[in-house]
């Protein structure tokens, strides 16, 4: 057993010794292998960062969303790896005993949270700006493309109105679907459809307004055509069509359609031109840029020989849209905006009829007309013929025939003296 004095000292040489924690470097000298790859990852994250930011960087010019993304995505991974490599680190080297392992791993999360945020912040308002751009570039593109349009469809309408008689508006013409229609019977066919179609459409509010003015109909359909025998009091809205169908047919077996003109081509290239430029146009559009042409005259000719001075006076109470018509104008009324349509449907199966060679043959039918299945086609579908009875007869002609090449485009009457099925 040690004296006590010897025991006293021996622990005071104790307790004067300091405990130093073992430095990180020391730590990591123990196993140089290691630090040496740690450093070799570091080095090759930092070359793997840098080559995913000139990629980013060089997304941008050419501008390709999909590059910008890609790259995106290869430096935020980079950056990751990065962290886990710091994370690491810090795991197997911690720092000295002095300093709370947890306070110090936590600021230095935050302060790398911190730097990241700033670098996101960054590229952030890079790519807004970068979208501003974008948007504004796209809107002077859309501008330019608007403007564009407006030029083509001025252009196509001036190509239209000069009839597209030169070599170069042909051209021009083809490339924007002009010439697509290929001028063959069927087309004929199509627009003499359209032809009766008119006509009936214009009938319709005529006979509506002279209701409407007060008109005895019954007696209005026997001045135009005495003593025929209808099946049916509707039916007498036929003998309107019929006036309407004579007045305006009058003159089609005419090459100019009885419109005086000092020059006008006779070509057939030309009346195909005339045809295809007014064909999906409006008729009061062309008649404001150029009320006196020929078709203008045409319109102006058919309207006062249509519509009665007396009808017009009990329709509107005075003859103001007459006088305007006979002065050379062509009112935007709704009553001649509709006899416009009309006027535009029997000018364009003139031009196209005169298109063909040979021209194509327009024939009509006198009343009285034994009825024939190969030149005529009754208006009326569900008549009672009995065959021991004379064959009907021709009251009206609500639509005249035509002969084109070979073949026959039946002419359209209503039938005096015939039963139909209920």
């Amino acid at each position: 057993m040690l004296p006590s004095g010897l025991k006293d000292n021996q622990l005071r040489d104790s307790n004067s010794q300091k405990v130093h924690p073992q430095p990180m470097d020391e730590a990591m000298n123990q196993h140089p292998e290691a630090l040496e790859a740690l450093v070799s990852k570091i080095f090759t994250n930092i070359s793997s960062l840098k080559s995913a930011y000139i990629q980013l960087q060089t997304a941008h010019t050419p501008y390709d969303p999909d590059k910008i993304q890609a790259a995106d995505k290869l430096v935020i991974s980079e950056l990751k790896n990065l962290s886990e490599l710091k994370h690491f680190y810090r795991e197997n080297n911690p720092k000295p005993a002095c300093v709370s392992p947890q306070d110090s791993r936590l600021a230095a999360e935050i302060q790398e949270q911190q730097s990241l945020l700033k670098t996101y912040e960054v590229m952030v308002k890079k790519f807004q700006s970068e979208i501003q751009n974008k948007d504004s570039e796209i809107l002077q593109l859309q501008q330019l493309i608007e403007e564009a349009n407006q030029k083509r469809v001025k252009l196509e309408k001036n190509l239209k109105l000069r009839g597209l008689s030169t070599k170069e508006s042909e051209g021009s013409g083809d490339e924007n679907g002009f010439f697509s229609v290929d001028l063959t019977p069927d087309l004929f066919t199509q627009a003499v459809e359209a032809a009766y179609r008119a006509i009936h459409d214009f009938a319709k509010p005529l006979i509506n307004m002279m209701k409407a003015a007060g008109w005895d109909l019954d007696a209005a359909a026997n001045s135009i055509e005495p003593n025929v025998v209808y099946a049916k009091r509707a039916h007498k809205k036929y003998a309107f069509e019929s006036h309407i169908c004579q007045k305006v047919f009058s003159g089609f077996q005419q090459e100019s359609f009885s419109v005086k003109s000092d020059n006008l081509v006779v070509t057939k290239e030309s009346f195909f031109h005339q045809f295809l430029a007014l064909r999906e146009m409006d008729p009061l559009d062309m008649l404001g840029q150029n009320p006196d042409s020929i078709f203008g005259r045409f319109c102006r000719s058919k309207y006062l020989v249509v519509v009665h001075p007396k009808m017009e006076a009990s329709f509107f109470g005075n003859l103001d849209q007459r006088n305007y018509v006979m002065g050379g104008g062509h009112p935007r009324t709704p009553f001649y905006q509709a006899f416009l349509k009309l006027a535009k449907s029997i000018w364009l199966l003139h031009r196209l009829a005169y298109s063909f060679e040979p021209n194509v043959k327009v024939f009509q039918v006198n009343r009285g007309s034994e009825f024939s299945e190969v030149y005529m086609e009754s208006v009326v579908k569900n008549l009672i013929i009995d065959e021991n009875d004379q064959k009907p007869t021709v009251g009206l002609m609500v639509m005249p025939g035509f002969w084109i090449g070979g073949s026959i485009i039946q002419s359209r009457v209503y039938l005096s003296g015939v039963k139909v099925a209920e």
